[in-house]
């Protein structure tokens, strides 16, 4: 049995917070007072594999796993219909629960990775952006986890810099980072999404494809940042076609912000996050 940790706040109808890579819950800090303030439930759930109590002895790091996990957990609220927010990683988790279970998310919000589908295209017709996604090839070595954890995880720091070039990253969010990795197991499942995310041959590696292939029915908002050195703005937004989101599409771009936009520039996408959850109640 998995055991997931996560930081809430606030009461009222429940918005969900995923993270993604590599970060932690804390990534969300201003979003969860805003939600909070706004008369909401919010609460950023930890990943499955980023504690060791959430490390599944199959290893299992498919996409539809995770699907599986949130819509879980909306499911527990007893609610009805939740609010789903994904940023990075979580975003493809995000999309992958949507698809998966529509019926249970009110609104969908995604940060800084577009659709997983398009932007696959994207990536295989693009060099530039092939060459911003080279660590994606380097966790794809074995042991490269070993690689990340090295000198106080300075690999997994580099991505932050370059991903946000303009960020000035507070101590304590990058502490809680390396501080996370480095507990037993979670580097490796870290990289497990990304190596799984390759897998076309397994059971649940072509049900992952279906899962991403179907259209989104949950109302949809993608939000990037125009500074973002890992998934340009124009590349986000190319990726993010309405044809994909028959319950509605909506995206806008976040002024001076890079990868990290919920963090770097919280009121904006406060703002935007509030005004989307608001006007899709379930």
């Amino acid at each position: 049995k998995l055991r997931f940790s996560a930081l809430c706040a606030g009461s009222g109808p429940v918005v969900l917070l995923l993270h993604g890579f590599p970060d932690t819950p804390l990534t969300f800090s201003h979003q969860l007072k805003a939600l909070a303030e706004a008369g909401y439930r919010a609460i950023a759930v930890t990943l499955r594999g980023y504690e060791p109590g959430s490390q599944p002895a199959d290893g299992d790091y498919h996409a539809i796993r995770m699907a599986e996990d949130v819509t879980t957990w909306a499911k527990a609220m007893e609610t009805g219909p939740v609010h789903l927010v994904g940023h990075d990683w979580g975003a493809n988790v995000a999309y992958a629960a949507a698809a998966y279970a529509p019926e249970c998310f009110a609104s969908l919000a995604t940060l800084a990775v577009p659709h997983p589908v398009r932007f696959s295209e994207a990536y295989a017709a693009n060099p530039d952006q092939q060459r911003r996604s080279a660590y994606v090839l380097e966790f794809l070595t074995p042991g490269f986890e070993l690689t990340v954890l090295e000198d106080d995880c300075s690999y997994l720091e580099r991505l932050w810099r370059a991903w946000s070039p303009s960020w000035v990253i507070p101590s304590d969010l990058l502490a809680t980072m390396k501080a996370a990795f480095r507990q037993p197991g979670v580097a490796a499942a870290a990289l497990e999404y990304y190596r799984q995310a390759f897998d076309v041959a397994s059971p649940a590696g072509q049900q992952t494809a279906a899962l991403l292939s179907r259209p989104i029915q949950v109302p949809t908002l993608g939000l990037c940042g125009s500074t973002d050195a890992c998934i340009p703005a124009d590349v986000f937004q190319a990726a993010m076609c309405a044809s994909d989101f028959p319950g509605g599409l909506r995206t806008a771009e976040i002024a001076r912000a890079g990868h990290f936009l919920q963090y770097e520039s919280p009121d904006q996408v406060n703002r935007l996050l509030l005004e989307w959850i608001s006007a899709h109640q379930p």
